[in-house]
């Protein structure tokens, strides 16, 4: 539908759903709307995470297992819930 981008040493975890395409329920038609997702070096996605259009998930960045996220993540940020949202900065070695 759209490209979804690994970047080095991310993870995808099992049963992650990356979904690059929703559509507008404002037109009668309902029209296909695609955009990318990138997974940016070293981040994280947990199990059964779902992750829509358009969403960058920053380096470093942890989203937890059956989160639900529409919006991008900051670097190093660990993000949790539905809608997920950021509890506290990673402390990367």
């Amino acid at each position: 539908m759209a490209p979804i981008r690994l970047d080095d040493h991310a993870i995808v975890s099992q049963g992650a759903h990356l979904c690059a395409g929703t559509h507008d329920v404002d037109d009668e038609y309902f029209q296909l709307i695609a955009k990318p997702i990138v997974v940016e070096s070293y981040a994280w996605i947990a199990a059964e995470a779902f992750i829509g259009p358009g969403v960058t998930i920053g380096k470093h960045s942890v989203l937890g297992a059956r989160s639900v996220l529409f919006k991008d993540t900051v670097s190093n940020g660990i993000y949790a819930g539905n809608p997920a949202k950021l509890i506290r900065q990673r402390r990367c070695r």
